[in-house]
């Protein structure tokens, strides 16, 4: 199969790129729903918008061109319309928060146009709009969905191929159904994409977890949205795919911390990697496994000295923060290990998080930054806020 994805590595020169800019999935966050939804403060729309705009055009001013999943869900709805009944009943199958109001639900998505659609299915459905009244308190018929911000953890591009994710979370497993239409569906891609891992999969994994460091060795963390089980499944279907010959596990402490393996470290150039001190901190904590396709063990050696194997150079860590934990935990918290590649040694960054940024500065990385006084308040960097889909091999 001739195969749309190409992702090799994790700095290899980006050239396509999914997102999802900003809708009024965020109008619909209160405080009340902020644990449900998994998502941590309620930004301000409009600068939100503004900020990934100008993520957007940093992407586009180098080079890389820009699909929205939003968009691109709603072109393979226009290019399949018997396609299109079948798509809301399985959203409203998965999104309804009450069944017996499904016929009117259904009914006030199908009078949309698709892209109009997809919006509303992204930003959630209050009672109001469909004229429903019931005695119950709970406003939505159908809860927003403001994690489709993070198009990191839905799929993982890895090699020629996806994993198409099972969410750790019930509330962000519908977030799925748009990627997985959009490939299996749209024209560009039809066909043309290899899964490594499918959606209705019984164990979590997600992107965030995922580091394709190289053509040969992928690194995914086992953390409090990833299992092993999951990995152990995909790594059956990537080893036979052909590239890969090894899966480096990092088992992470289960806590919102280490939440993803990018909230904590990413890699940013050939030798060169970005970790929060708690990899350094907790480093006895966690065991380190490789996978092959001749089975499963542990590793010993210290996860530096691992690394500077796999990429046969002596690797540098740059420490988020650097050695004074009050910037390393503020950093940390606004994603400052969060960064975007772009090409060798080139990242996007929030602008917020400066001692980060200055130490990469120091150690040869070319930093562009974006605005983030909104879109950090949802815990994700331009690394979340991203999939890429093709990139140059290093």
């Amino acid at each position: 199969m001739m195969s749309k994805i190409k992702v090799f590595s994790e700095i290899g020169k980006l050239n396509t790129v999914l997102v999802h800019r900003p809708g009024d999935e965020i109008e619909n966050l209160v405080p009340d729903l902020l644990e449900r939804l998994l998502f941590d403060d309620i930004p301000f729309e409009r600068e939100a918008i503004k900020e990934h705009d100008a993520f957007t055009k940093i992407l586009r001013d180098n080079g890389v061109k820009v699909l929205y999943i939003e968009e691109m869900t709603a072109e393979a709805l226009d290019q399949n319309p018997n396609l299109r009944e079948g798509f809301v009943d399985k959203f409203i199958e998965e999104g309804i928060n009450n069944p017996k109001y499904k016929n009117e639900f259904k009914k006030f998505l199908m009078a949309m146009n698709n892209l109009d659609m997809v919006n509303k299915m992204i930003a959630g459905t209050k009672k109001s709009e469909v004229g429903i009244k019931d005695n119950d308190d709970y406003p939505f018929i159908a809860d927003p969905l403001p994690n489709v911000l993070f198009q990191r953890d839905p799929f993982a591009s890895v090699g020629n191929g996806i994993t198409m994710n099972h969410m750790w979370s019930e509330t962000r497993n519908r977030e799925t159904l748009f990627p997985d239409f959009m490939f299996s569906n749209h024209k560009d891609y039809k066909g043309q994409v290899p899964y490594f891992y499918k959606r209705d999969e019984k164990y979590p994994i997600e992107g965030g977890d995922v580091m394709v460091l190289n053509k040969e060795v992928l690194i995914i963390g086992v953390s409090q949205r990833t299992s092993m089980e999951a990995i152990n499944i995909a790594a059956k279907k990537i080893f036979a795919e052909g590239s890969y010959k090894r899966i480096i596990v990092l088992d992470l402490p289960k806590s919102r911390a280490f939440m993803h393996l990018d909230t904590v470290f990413t890699n940013v150039d050939y030798d060169k990697f970005i970790a929060h001190p708690l990899i350094f901190d907790n480093v006895d904590k966690f065991k380190i496994y490789e996978i092959t396709p001749d089975g499963k063990k542990e590793i010993k050696k210290p996860l530096i000295e691992l690394l500077s194997e796999l990429v046969k150079k002596p690797v540098q860590i740059i420490k988020c923060g650097g050695d004074d934990p009050i910037a390393a935990g503020r950093e940390q918290w606004n994603d400052g290990t969060n960064h975007l590649v772009i090409a060798p040694g080139v990242v996007i960054a929030y602008e917020r998080n400066w001692v980060t940024i200055d130490l990469m500065k120091k150690a040869g990385i070319k930093v562009l930054t974006m605005p983030s006084a909104e879109l950090s308040r949802g815990r994700g960097g331009p690394r979340c806020m991203s999939m890429p889909l093709d990139r140059d091999d290093i």
